[in-house]
């Protein structure tokens, strides 16, 4: 019995270790098929910004240069233009959605609330339906009212498709709020007024800011509902990636797309910071 478990022992060890080590070949195949499938495409995107030629068969251009950043940040350029106009209606949107997601959220954060569910799911019901659906029904409304081609309408469809994140993420907010300090000021004297600014909104204030960074990114990225009310009269950002996308030039799209890129991640980080465990815990709730 003592020969037979010595005779076992190191074949039992080898066969750990060469289980060890499959496992650990797998573990790095599949974390290098995640970064690739992650990294890949955007290694792809900045090298096209930096391409002046690059032909198929070559893998990498033949050309290497800044001559199309130099378009695009020319002042004459439709790039400038665009993003003013894309940062312009996002802000607006952002500002709409505030000024009814704040009472909204406070309201729907109690309990109490008659029919509260059904409010809730009312905010929904644009993500419900494909966005092409309704962005051509919202179209052909707007046009009955001559909103198509302006800025107005443009940013009532983004404030329609932004209302969600700004008013779940609001309600989640003042939801997270300690009710006891609300009670306190109260009983101190205070009026709800007072109360609502000085006591509840600055709690709240972290969720808010972190609802207006998702309006502001959804406007900024925002193509199909600019596309359907706004075109050609209102040109964003994504509107003009499209087009340079259409027409071939790829070094213009790939540098546009960076330009959008850049703010998501920035504004994502932030979102982090502010989006806080307590708070996340009570979405849908």
């Amino acid at each position: 019995m003592v020969n037979s478990i010595k005779y076992q022992t190191p074949l039992l060890r080898t066969f750990l270790l060469n289980k060890m080590r499959t496992s650990f070949w797998i573990q790095c195949i599949f974390i290098l098929l995640l970064a690739f499938a992650l990294f890949g495409p955007i290694t792809n995107l900045l090298i096209w910004t930096v391409a002046e030629t690059w032909y198929f068969p070559h893998a990498l251009p033949s050309e290497w240069g800044f001559k199309y950043w130099h378009q695009v940040f020319n002042p004459y350029s439709d790039v400038s233009g665009s993003l003013m106009t894309s940062i312009f209606i996002a802000v607006l949107t952002v500002i709409v959605c505030l000024l009814v997601s704040v009472p909204a959220g406070y309201a729907l954060s109690k309990r109490s609330m008659p029919f509260r569910a059904f409010w809730m799911l009312l905010f929904l019901i644009p993500q419900a339906f494909p966005n092409l659906t309704v962005y051509i029904n919202i179209a052909r409304i707007f046009y009955d009212f001559g909103l198509n081609g302006t800025l107005l309408g443009v940013v009532l469809v983004h404030s329609v498709h932004g209302l969600m994140f700004s008013v779940w993420i609001s309600v989640a907010a003042f939801s997270s709020t300690d009710p006891m300090l609300e009670r306190a000021s109260r009983n101190l004297g205070a009026g709800p007024v007072y109360t609502f600014f000085h006591i509840i909104l600055p709690q709240a204030m972290p969720g808010i800011i972190a609802s207006c960074i998702f309006v502001f990114l959804e406007s900024l990225d925002e193509f199909t509902g600019t596309f359907f009310v706004g075109a050609p009269d209102i040109t964003t950002l994504p509107l003009l990636l499209y087009t340079a996308s259409m027409e071939g030039n790829y070094q213009i799209a790939s540098i546009t797309a960076l330009i959008l890129l850049v703010p998501s991640i920035g504004f994502m980080i932030i979102i982090n910071k502010f989006m806080k465990p307590e708070m996340l815990s009570k979405l849908g709730k």
